[in-house]
C-alpha cells in the first residue's frame, strides 16, 4: 500500500470475487472479477439486482450487468460459470457499458443476444466503438505509427509494433449490437426500484457514464475514479489537437457533490470509501506532472517523446508506450492550451512544444 492509500478505505479489505463466481457486497449488489491479458490484468463488473417489465408488460425479476470484459473464449467460459453461480436462476434484463474501451465492451453483443436484451450506453461511446470495431487501423497501422514520429518518437521496435498492430480493437471487440438505447449525462435510471443517476465524464472516453445511487450511497465509477492509478488521459491520432486531461480534470470535479462517504465501485482496483480524498490525489498527481514538464521546458523544447522519461521513471514495454505517448500528449496539450507553451514543427518534421519567446528570454536571464 502506499502513502496516498493510507488516506482512503477499503471496506472489504483484500477480500476479492473468486473466479466465475459474483461476490455480493451491498444488497442486491455483486461484484465479479475477471483477468485481462495486459499489464492492467482485470476488470471488475457488476451485477445489480433489477425488475422490468417484458414485452407483454409483466414485471420480471433478473439482473443488469454493468461492463462486460473482453471477447475471449475465456471470459465466455466465466460467464457462463456466473450464469450458473450466480445469478439465483433468475435472467438478465438489461447491459450497461460506461464507455467503449475494449474491456468494457467487448462481450456486449453476445450478452445481448444471449439474453435478449438492450445495450444502454451513451450515443458517442456507442458510435465511437462502431467506428473502431469495424476499422483495421483504429489503435494502429501506418496512421498512428506517423503520428508517432510527428512527435519524436524514433524507437525502430515500437514503430513496427504499431504499424504491425492492426485490428487490435476488433480483436477484442469483434461486434456490436446492431441498437442501442442512450445514456446521458444527468439520466435517472430505476434498477430494482432504486434510482440511479448518470454522470458524464470526458478525457478518458469519448462520453463516460458512471452511476450513481443516492440511496445506496453508492458509486459505480467506471474509469473515471481508480483507488490506485490514475486512469489514461491520452491524445489519440484520430483526434490531434484533443484536450484531454482538461476535460478529465474537470469531469472529476463533478463528483464532489456526491457525499464523501459513498462507496466506490471502480473498474479497476477494489471497492473504497474516501471519494473527495481520490479526487484530490488525481489533480494533484496530474498537476505535479504539468510542473515537471514546465520547468523541463525551460531548459529545452520537447517533444512528446521527450517527456517520456519525465513522466515515467520504470520501463515500458510496446503496449505501455502507446499509453505513455498519448499520456505525454495530453499535459504537453494542456500546457498549450493554457498558453504556457507553444508548439512549432521543427526542421525534422517533429512536433515541439517550447516557451513563449518572452518567457523564454526571461528564463534564460535567470539561468545566467
Amino acid at each position: 500500500m502506499n502513502a496516498l492509500e493510507h488516506q482512503i478505505h477499503y471496506p472489504l479489505a483484500d477480500a476479492l470475487p473468486t473466479e466465475g463466481v459474483a461476490m455480493e457486497i451491498a444488497p442486491g449488489i455483486k461484484w465479479v472479477r475477471m483477468g485481462l491479458p495486459f499489464a492492467l490484468n482485470h476488470i471488475n463488473l457488476w451485477l445489480l439486482r433489477d425488475r422490468q417489465p417484458n414485452a407483454s408488460g409483466a414485471l420480471v425479476d433478473g439482473w443488469t450487468v454493468v461492463d462486460c470484459c473482453i471477447d475471449s473464449a475465456g471470459t465466455r467460459a466465466q460467464w457462463e460459470q456466473i450464469f450458473l453461480s450466480s445469478l439465483e436462476g433468475l435472467p438478465i434484463l438489461r447491459v450497461i457499458v460506461t464507455h467503449m474501451h475494449p474491456d468494457h465492451i467487448g462481450l456486449a453483443h453476445w450478452l445481448c443476444e444471449r439474453w435478449q436484451v438492450l445495450l444502454w450506453i451513451s450515443a458517442t461511446d456507442y458510435n465511437v466503438a462502431r467506428t473502431a470495431a469495424y476499422d483495421r487501423n483504429g489503435f494502429g497501422g501506418e496512421a498512428s505509427a506517423d503520428f508517432y514520429v510527428l512527435h519524436g518518437m524514433q524507437d525502430e521496435a515500437f514503430l513496427r509494433h504499431v504499424r504491425e498492430r492492426v485490428s487490435y480493437f476488433p480483436t477484442l471487440v469483434p461486434a456490436l449490437p446492431s441498437s442501442f438505447r442512450r445514456l446521458m449525462d444527468a439520466d435517472v435510471i430505476d434498477i430494482g426500484g432504486k434510482a440511479w443517476q448518470c454522470i458524464g465524464g470526458y478525457g478518458h472516453a469519448p462520453e463516460h457514464i458512471a452511476l450513481h445511487c443516492q440511496e445506496l450511497a453508492i458509486l459505480i465509477s467506471g474509469d473515471m475514479v481508480l483507488p490506485r492509478i490514475s486512469t489514461n488521459i491520452s491524445v489519440h491520432a484520430a483526434e490531434p489537437e484533443s484536450n484531454p486531461l482538461q476535460l478529465f480534470l474537470t469531469s472529476l470535479l463533478r463528483y464532489l457533490a456526491l457525499p464523501p462517504a459513498t462507496l466506490v465501485l471502480p473498474s479497476h482496483g477494489k471497492p473504497f470509501q474516501g471519494l473527495h480524498e481520490r479526487i484530490q490525489q488525481l489533480q494533484d498527481h496530474h498537476r505535479d506532472r504539468l510542473e515537471e514538464i514546465l520547468e523541463a521546458a525551460h531548459e529545452a523544447s520537447l517533444s512528446a517523446a521527450d517527456v517520456l522519461p519525465i513522466m515515467f521513471k520504470r520501463t515500458l514495454d510496446s503496449h505501455q508506450m502507446t499509453f505513455a505517448m498519448g499520456e505525454a500528449l495530453a499535459h504537453l496539450h494542456w500546457l498549450w492550451f493554457d498558453k504556457q507553451l507553444q508548439r512549432e514543427l521543427d526542421g525534422a518534421g517533429v512536433h515541439r512544444f517550447q516557451l513563449w519567446q518572452e518567457d523564454r528570454l526571461l528564463s534564460e536571464q535567470q539561468r545566467a
